[in-house]
């Protein structure tokens, strides 16, 4: 048996910008929900939700980052890296439940459509633009460095967008009177996190059920092992993330004998799987005839 066991852990990221970010962030997160609350405006409530999932993202992000420096121990040997996919499984289905009201909300204003305060609209969402091109701006250079940093950096941006357009909805509603363009912006934002959301939930339950990470294909990681010499078949194969970013891979590879497999054959394979998939954490289990685990049909 054989491993390679390397783990990373994010001292280098950006966490004082991620602590600017979400401490901006989730500042005003709070006055935009008093501001839908006051200006009666259903498009502001809804960009308040966009903005919890920039918050959220945010504070994951720093969360997992000081997690991830915890030293795995006896009951945690893997660490605590899988805590960021638990509180994206979490984020997501509360996102749905909120964007779920609000297009409920909408179909309910839509016939009635109350009294919209076009200026404090207009000033909370061009305060929350300003918020999010800041936020953008600290999180730019981290970007690169991090899943978790480039993610939230997404979320920031979408949001800048969402801000735009309820400024847009405000102006329109100012100058028209058109007040149920309010809740025309609402079903807007709602309809844009609804599929990020989905994919949110479905990335982070194939982490959670151990599937094969996203843009790995089962069929090609099979076929680098095989193509190393002295390699002649392999059983046993599973490949699964612990968190994004961070796949792992375990096998049994039937070897020819008389090969220092060791020195030759696995540091071929290592390399082979990190340059291909980017999996660093390997372990190989060397057999010269196939184990009873061969024939199993619980595995690849």
């Amino acid at each position: 048996m054989s491993g390679d066991h390397q783990h990373a852990h994010g001292a280098g990221l950006p966490q004082r910008q991620l602590s600017i970010a979400l401490l901006l962030t989730g500042t005003f997160l709070v006055v935009e929900v008093i501001g839908g609350l006051i200006t009666g405006s259903l498009a502001l409530l809804a960009d308040a939700a966009h903005m919890f999932t920039d918050t959220a993202a945010l504070a994951i992000a720093l969360i997992a980052i000081r997690l991830a420096k915890r030293p795995a121990d006896a009951r945690r040997t893997f660490g605590y890296h899988r805590f960021e996919i638990l509180a994206a499984a979490f984020n997501a289905g509360l996102l749905f439940a909120v964007a779920l009201y609000v297009l409920y909300e909408a179909y309910r204003r839509f016939s009635d459509p109350p009294s919209i305060q076009t200026t404090g609209m207009l000033i909370v969402a061009s305060v929350g633009l300003i918020v999010n091109l800041i936020s953008m701006k600290l999180l730019q250079s981290g970007q690169g460095e991090s899943l978790n940093v480039k993610g939230a950096y997404l979320e920031v941006l979408s949001d800048a967008i969402g801000s735009a357009g309820v400024i847009v909805g405000a102006l329109v509603i100012r100058y028209t009177g058109w007040s149920w363009v309010d809740s025309l912006v609402a079903v807007a934002i709602s309809v844009w996190i609804v599929p990020r959301t989905w994919l949110l939930l479905k990335a982070s339950v194939n982490i959670l059920l151990e599937g094969v990470p996203d843009g790995v294909e089962i069929e090609k990681v099979s076929a680098a092992i095989l193509s190393v010499d002295g390699v002649r078949s392999i059983h046993d194969l599973h490949v699964w993330a612990l968190t994004s970013g961070k796949a792992s891979l375990t096998v049994h590879a039937v070897v020819d004998d008389g090969i220092d497999h060791y020195r030759v054959t696995l540091p071929a394979i290592r390399e082979r799987l990190h340059d291909a998939f980017d999996i660093a954490h390997v372990t190989i289990q060397f057999e010269l005839e196939p184990c009873t685990q061969a024939t199993s049909t619980l595995h690849y």
